[in-house]
Order: structure tokens, then C-alpha cells, then sequence
């Protein structure tokens, strides 16, 4: 078969590669789409990536093209996504059903090979069923969507409150349909970039703010999330919380984070709670937050559009798609479609 094999420190070449084969409680999925998610850059201009040669990518979806033995419920044909953690399943987090903290795990994408190819093989436990109603190219944002409903969850979310999200990018806009599918009294979308805020408003968001032209409103919120992973969305989360709410951190920092003793205060003052999120898992796993996603993506409430994808590229030129990301003008999703 053909992949996107990453040889070395940006040479990524679509290349000939041996044909994967299931084995026991596997199944061979045909790719159809997958998303280059943020974490592949590093891997790929820079220097993280685990070893090399390594087929890379982890948000898919496409067809089941071969079933390995033991497998049951699934046909050749059906669509599926793909769930990338393998968990150990035998440490005290797994055996607690938290998955996303394994320190043993595996992971499709990274650590065995992963989706940028024509065909993937992964654990039957780990393909998620979805309904023909939805796209191949909806199919491959189900990992960002979890990430974002695995955020709602870690915060306890309800209903009836004023929620905010910090960052309007694809989990940003994800972790605020989640929040109105909740039932949220209202949900702020806060970014710098227009064109961002206007996908928010498309998708649902109640408000939206530039925080750039338009600065911090004095308003606060019962529900903050951050989704960026940048210094000044996580300090601005200590300011627009609310005394008694729930603050809770999604996005991954990429440089180091100082707060003022007066800003850390505002911790101590408004007794909020303060949470991490980390990936997308939970009992039985892979966790409701695949298996909602599936739901609410197949019944309409968890709304997709075009307008989330910034360009699409067969995934025979990965090479110039990763030279796009060399730009620093990527506005959205970037994906690899297999046909």
C-alpha cells in the first residue's frame, strides 16, 4: 500500500509500505479522511517524533476492510472512526477506568503506525460505528469532539449556567456545542480572529468576543474553559470566573506559564475549582465521549460544516500539505483524503 511515511526531521514522502494485516481482535480499516492534528507538527518539522521511519495521524475515520479473528458486531463495509489511545488496561488508572492517564499506553498515530496511510489496523475495541448520514470528513473530527466533551465532563458541567470558552478553534467550537447540547443558559466564544468567531456564531455560540478589539468583558461565568493552550487565555480563565465556578484547562501550553500573586489569588478569593483535562477516555472505554459523539453527530445536534476544514489534500501530496503548516497561515482543520 501507499503512506505518508515520515523518514526523518521534515521528510515526509508519500511512499510504498507493507500492506498491514488484523490480527486477533483487530480490524483493517480503509482510511477515508484524517485530520493533521496540532501535535503532528512538532513531529514532523520538528524533532518528537518517537522514532523513524513512522506512519503518523490519529484522527480517522473510514471503512472495515478486513476482520481479524475473534472479532464480532462488525461488517465489512460499516464506518468507523478510530479511537487512537491503547490503554494497558492492567495499571490502577486503567483499572479505575481512567484511560487517558494510562502510563503504560500505546498510541496509534505516534507509537504504531497510524492513519496516514490507505489502511490502518487497530483493536476492534477501539472502532466507534457511525451512521451513514455522516460524512467520511465529519468522521474525522470525532477525536477533536471527544476532547472536548472529555473537558465537560472533568468539570462536572450542568446545565442552566453562563459558560464561556477561551480559544475558537476546532475544540474550542466543539467544547461549545457540547456545552448548549447541556443545556447551558448561555455560551461566550472568545478569540482574537474573526473569521474564527463567525464559525462560532454559525455553530451556535450565543455570543461572541474579540478580545483583541473588543478587550475582556466585566462579565462572569459559572463555566470557563480554555481551550488555546496559550498564556494569556489561561491568566484571562482566573479573571472572568466566577466566585463558585468551575475553571477547567483543556488546552495543552507550549512555553512556560507565570502567574502574579494577585492574579493566583483570584483562585483563593472566588473558590473556584480548578481542573486539567487530558485526551479523550473513559469506562467502558473507549467512553461516552465516543460514543455521543457518534450519537449526537448522527442525529444532527452536534453540528458540522465545512467552514471547519481550512483545505483538503489527497493524502498522495502529504508532503505539500505539511509544507502549508511551514506558512504559519493555517486556519482550521487540514485534511488528508484517501478516495
Amino acid at each position: 500500500m501507499k503512506a505518508g511515511i515520515l523518514f526523518a526531521k521534515n521528510d515526509i514522502r508519500y511512499a510504498d509500505t507493507e500492506m498491514p494485516a488484523p490480527k486477533k481482535g483487530e480490524i483493517l480499516v480503509k482510511m477515508r479522511a484524517t485530520g493533521i492534528c496540532g501535535s503532528d507538527i512538532p513531529r514532523v518539522l520538528g524533532n518528537e517524533a518517537k522514532y523513524y521511519p513512522i506512519i503518523l495521524g490519529h484522527e480517522f475515520s473510514g471503512e472495515v476492510a478486513a476482520i481479524g479473528e475473534g472479532v464480532e458486531g462488525f461488517e465489512i463495509g460499516e464506518r468507523v472512526s478510530g479511537a487512537p489511545l491503547i490503554p494497558c488496561m492492567n495499571c490502577s488508572d486503567c483499572a479505575h477506568g481512567n484511560y487517558s492517564l494510562c502510563r503504560h499506553y500505546s498510541f496509534i498515530g505516534s507509537r504504531v503506525a497510524g492513519s496516514f496511510a490507505e489502511y490502518v489496523v487497530i483493536p476492534a475495541v477501539n472502532a466507534i460505528k457511525f451512521s451513514d448520514s455522516v460524512s467520511f470528513e465529519q468522521g474525522a473530527f470525532f477525536e477533536p469532539s471527544t476532547v472536548a466533551l472529555h473537558g465537560i465532563r472533568c468539570a462536572n458541567y450542568i446545565g442552566g449556567r453562563d459558560t464561556v470558552i477561551l480559544g475558537g478553534g476546532t475544540i474550542g467550537i466543539f467544547t461549545m456545542q457540547w456545552a448548549k447540547i447541556f443545556g447551558a443558559k448561555s455560551v461566550t466564544v472568545f478569540d482574537i480572529s474573526d473569521a474564527r468567531l463567525e464559525i462560532a456564531k454559525k455553530l451556535g455560540a450565543d455570543y461572541v468576543v474579540n478580545t483583541k478589539t473588543q478587550g475582556i468583558p466585566d462579565m462572569k461565568y459559572d463555566f470557563v474553559f480554555e481551550t488555546a493552550g496559550q498564556p494569556a487565555t489561561m491568566i484571562t480563565a482566573f479573571d472572568v470566573a466566577a466566585n463558585k465556578s468551575s475553571v477547567c484547562f483543556i488546552g495543552t501550553p507550549h512555553e512556560s506559564l507565570t502567574f502574579t500573586q494577585k492574579q493566583w489569588e483570584n483562585m483563593n478569593r472566588k473558590e473556584f475549582r480548578l481542573t486539567g483535562s487530558w485526551m479523550s477516555y473513559s469506562a467502558p472505554f473507549p467512553g461516552e465521549e465516543w460514543t455521543l459523539t457518534s450519537h449526537y453527530f448522527g442525529n444532527g445536534d452536534l453540528k458540522f460544516d465545512d467552514c471547519l476544514i481550512f483545505k483538503k489534500f489527497p493524502l498522495s501530496e502529504i508532503t505539500e500539505a505539511f509544507k502549508l503548516f511551514e506558512t504559519g497561515k493555517v486556519g482550521g482543520k487540514v485534511l488528508l483524503v484517501n478516495e
